[in-house]
């Protein structure tokens, strides 16, 4: 085992939920066939064929004709909105937009205010995309290229959503689209606008007003009450928060509170040592987690804490104020560097970074004091914070995940001492994947006889099941389930 900042090799997960919807397909696109040289066709600026600009009245509607022939939008745009639209042109090709945005802003010259604003265009037009989608479909016909639809669900979500004058908002957002486009994206714009300023907008329906896929608002309705769900789904359209701990680690308070409450489970631990940075013992952790992947003992297992599906690390760089050792693990080598990364920051000494398969995890069975399975969940619990998970998780992935997380449950049970913790959390909100699971393993059939359920935390958090779901409206937080047990001594 290396120290913190490095990690082991082996693994290589894929969390799953990453299917792309396929709603984003529109017909009657009026397609020409043939060369650059025919009439009508002109040269880009990287040379590559483009169609001229073509706008046409249709009704109260307009299209532009022609084929797909724009590059991938420039990584050095120097504007907010540039970079904006950039962003959301790689999201819809299967990005993420908490990986594309950051590096797109990291290749440009944003001052600080212009980055925030970015970041807000961004997720805001993401949480709103189908109800962007409808308002420019209104006055836009047929198939957009991706980068004109990026650039028309941007001034659709600044004037529906930001307000923001519509002669700033069309003006400067038709600026960064494609020449070819600009006269269409300015009607559409102006006519968005104007619809806006007219009064409350009369939306087809509530998936659309609230712009999720139909089947999160059922599911979600269906498993935790229409009232609760409601809620939960119109707090997650708003930005989202995070805390700054006094380590300068910045945390959503709903994931901060779930390493709260499984640092409290462990204090309650009888005979666990203090952590490694209070007694003073240097560099220890690291070679205390090596013996411990190779089948040995550090002669106090039970003051081992791992957390097997730890990216990005905001838990355990959390308990690594109450545990003398943490490994965190993840399947994921790029996910496992995030984590290292975060370590080598806040200069924690006491926590190791493992490369691990969850299900076949590298440490000897009855050797921790504490395991957290913080599962790969469908993530309907965080939606603010990455809007574009609820276009890209299918109904089926609910199932799915859930098999995974007992799976991964079931493995790291084997790993918890006698008299240790087993803690199982998820950031979605749907009953198979929260109360589902934490009943699985309460029974005799989940983890066996004699493991005692936890008492679950208090307010805000709710009783569901044997464990706790704490909702997205209780504090403004993200959405999370958490269920603890522990083992017989």
């Amino acid at each position: 085992m290396k120290k913190a900042g490095r990690r082991w090799a082996g693994g290589d997960k894929r969390d799953g939920g990453d299917k792309r919807d396929g709603g984003d397909k529109r017909g009657g696109v009026d397609k020409r066939g043939g060369g650059d040289k025919r009439r009508g066709w002109a040269r880009s600026d990287d040379g590559a064929p483009r169609v001229a600009r073509r706008a046409t009245k249709a009704g109260s509607r307009l299209s532009v004709g022609g084929p797909e022939t724009q590059k991938r939008p420039s990584r050095h745009a120097l504007t907010a909105r540039g970079v904006a639209i950039s962003a959301l042109v790689e999201v819809d090709r299967g990005e993420r937009a908490n990986e594309v945005l950051p590096a797109l802003l990291a290749a440009s010259t944003l001052d600080q205010r212009d980055r925030s604003f970015a970041t807000e265009l961004v997720y805001g037009t993401l949480r709103m995309r189908r109800a962007c989608d409808w308002l420019v479909d209104r006055f836009a016909r047929g198939e957009l290229e991706p980068s004109v639809r990026a650039a028309a669900r941007l001034g659709a979500y600044q004037l529906a959503f930001m307000r923001v004058p519509t002669y700033a908002a069309v003006s400067a957002t038709v600026e960064e689209s494609p020449r070819r486009a600009r006269g269409l994206l300015n009607v559409v714009l102006r006519r968005i606008g104007e619809l806006a300023d007219a009064g409350p907008v009369a939306w087809p329906d509530l998936g659309t007003e609230l712009s999720y896929p139909d089947w999160v608002i059922e599911r979600l309705s269906e498993d935790v009450g229409r009232e609760r769900a409601l809620a939960a789904l119109v707090q997650m359209n708003s930005p989202a928060s995070a805390q700054v701990r006094d380590d300068g680690y910045i945390q959503d308070p709903g994931s901060r509170a779930v390493g709260e409450v499984v640092a409290g489970w462990w204090d309650d631990t009888s005979e666990a040592p203090r952590p490694q940075h209070e007694r003073g013992e240097g560099e220890r952790a690291p070679d205390e987690a090596s013996r411990l992947a190779q089948g040995g003992t550090t002669g106090h297992g039970r003051g081992v804490l791992v957390d097997l599906c730890a990216a990005p690390g905001g838990k355990a760089t959390f308990l690594a104020r109450h545990a003398p050792l943490v490994v965190a693990c993840d399947i994921s080598p790029q996910r496992a560097d995030r984590v290292a990364a975060n370590l080598a920051r806040l200069g924690l000494g006491n926590v190791a970074v493992a490369v691990a398969d969850g299900n076949l995890a590298p440490f000897r069975p009855g050797s921790c004091g504490a395991v957290l399975v913080d599962a790969p969940c469908s993530g309907l619990g965080v939606l603010r914070r990455r809007p574009d998970a609820r276009w890209r998780v299918r109904p089926e992935d609910v199932g799915r995940l859930a098999r995974l997380q007992r799976r991964l449950v079931a493995s790291a049970a084997s790993l918890v001492a006698p008299g240790g913790v087993l803690a199982y959390s998820v950031c979605t909100l749907t009953w198979e994947e929260t109360a589902g699971v934490g009943e699985w393993l309460a029974s005799d059939t989940g983890l066996g006889a004699g493991w005692d359920v936890l008492p679950p935390p208090g307010l805000p958090w709710e009783p569901l099941g044997r464990g706790a779901l704490l909702l997205p409206q209780s504090a403004g937080t993200d959405g999370m389930y958490l269920i603890g047990l522990r083992r017989p001594a």
